[in-house]
Formats: structure tokens, sequence, C-alpha cells
């Protein structure tokens, strides 16, 4: 499950949400290296041949473009949110790269959860309510984390 809850202090308690990571970079670069290597089969034939250099540069651009969409799908993962729950507040921080986080507080004993089945960008939509605003929370889960993660809220608010 791709969120924890901490006991921080007697009176705190902290849940940290970051999105699934099912690449690891070890993983990324095993692709990377068998796509180029099976790209390398067919040129084998074209050795010593002037269409080598032809289709070599294809080759090498293709191998380009999928490092560069396995970095940029990893900096857009490096998303993380952090819901810091005490006696009296809740206090909610979202993380995204390469911007400043996003913060929202209120008094815990208004702040409750909500789930929109649909309607929402993503099934079971799951916000934050209080101090007159909806903050979203762990849009970036799977479905069937986002139906656990709205109801581990609803119990830890109401404790």
């Amino acid at each position: 499950m791709p969120y924890q809850w901490t006991q921080t202090s007697d009176t705190e308690t902290e849940l940290r949400l970051w999105p699934h990571n099912s690449l690891p970079p070890r993983g990324a670069m095993v692709v990377i290296l068998s796509v180029f290597l099976i790209g390398l089969i067919p040129l084998l034939a074209m050795l010593g041949s002037v269409v080598l250099w032809g289709l070599l540069p294809f080759l090498l651009l293709t191998v380009l473009g999928l490092w560069l969409a396995i970095q940029t799908n990893y900096r857009a993962r490096s998303v993380f949110e952090v819901l810091t729950l005490n006696g009296t507040r809740a206090h909610l921080v979202h993380h995204t790269p390469g911007n400043r986080a996003q913060e929202w507080s209120c008094n815990r004993y208004w702040a409750r959860p909500e789930m929109h089945k649909k309607g929402g960008p993503v099934p079971h939509y799951v916000t934050l309510i209080g101090d007159g605003r909806e903050v979203e929370i762990g849009a970036f889960l799977s479905e069937d984390e986002r139906i656990t993660l709205y109801d581990d809220l609803v119990e830890r608010l109401r404790a």
C-alpha cells in the first residue's frame, strides 16, 4: 500500500502518501538495455553496409526517447502528500516536483473526508473538507487504495 500511518508523538499522527512505483530504476535500465540489444539484432545483417549508418540513428533515437519517457515518468511520480493529525489540527501538505508545496490546515473537529464515487477526475475521488475549502488527497492512488484510504481517514479523524 503506497501510504503509511506513523505515530510521531503521543498526540500526533502522520499519514504519508506516495504513488506506486512499478518500475524501479534498475528495472528501467534493464528495459532500456533490452530494447537496445533487441534493436541491434536486425542491424547485424547490415554490418559492412552503408544501410547500417542509415538505420542506426533511428535505433538510438528510439532508445533515447524511451529513456526520456522513463525519466519524465520518474519526475512526475516524485509527488507525495503528508497529512498530520494532532489533537486540534489537521494539516495537509502536497509536494509536487518543481513547485512549492501546497498546504491546507483546519480544525480537526471540522475536517471530514468525502468520497466522490462519480464526477471526480478519478473514480472514488477522495477529498478533505474543512475551513471552507475542499482539497484532494491521494488522487494518484489506485481505485482500491483510495477506497481503503477513505475508510482509514474516516476512522482516524473520528478517533
